[in-house]
């Protein structure tokens, strides 16, 4: 693994062990599973963080994690949640990973939900992630919602930014390269590819979108 990390991955285990301990105190064990979910879990965080262009990813030419970095935490705890859940068809720890995740970083992000392998999260909270389907090169930031009506998910292409305060519900499609614009709401819309999308259902509109989602945001 070449990211760098701000605790190494024993420390890391501990210090999150002590944030279960604290903040879920249920008597139910602090660790999750083994160091080798944990070490895979990392794998997954650096192919993610390898792609986001920004400051806070990258130092000296390297990856890095922080712990103290609360977007970066908010990712880990997915990723940690998802590989367990995947690896071990258990729902316990998962479950306590996606609540610490809520408590620390008030990001609402269950471990099922499936989310791409690459992907950023600026400053979510108050953001409610519910099950889509989602490409790769996301970015999500604060108060943001996905979720169902009548049964009905949405549907995201690659490269999309769902900007703060923006809902995107039922069976809205968003093609490639798409910008939801801040405090913009989307139910059953169909977007195409390379649009910006502004406004509030039912009256949305769609202009042309210039620089990419990924030349923005992503290496």
């Amino acid at each position: 693994m070449s990211m760098s990390l701000s605790l190494n991955q024993s420390d890391l285990a501990e210090y999150l062990a002590r944030l279960l301990t604290n903040h879920i105190p249920d008597q139910s064990g602090a660790q999750p599973h083994n160091i080798i979910d944990l070490e895979r879990t990392l794998e997954r965080v650096e192919h993610s963080f390898s792609r986001i262009r920004s400051k806070y990813y990258a130092a000296d030419g390297h990856i890095k994690f922080n712990h103290l970095n609360a977007d970066h935490m908010a990712s880990f705890l997915w990723f940690y949640s998802n590989e367990i859940w995947k690896t071990h068809d258990d729902d316990a720890w998962p479950s306590r990973l996606s609540y610490l995740n809520k408590i620390l970083h008030g990001i609402d992000l269950f471990y099922f939900v499936p989310m791409p392998s690459i992907f950023a999260l600026v400053h979510p909270v108050g953001t409610v992630v519910g099950r889509g389907t989602f490409g790769d090169y996301l970015v999500l930031y604060q108060q943001c919602n996905v979720g169902s009506s009548h049964g009905h998910y949405p549907s995201f292409g690659e490269g999309v930014v769902l900007y703060a305060g923006s809902t995107v519900l039922g069976d809205t499609q968003l093609g490639d390269n798409v910008v939801v614009g801040a405090g913009s709401m989307l139910i059953n819309e169909k977007v195409p590819d390379g649009t910006l999308v502004t406004g509030r259902y039912p009256q949305v509109n769609h202009s042309s979108l210039g620089l990419s989602v990924r030349e923005r945001f992503f290496n």
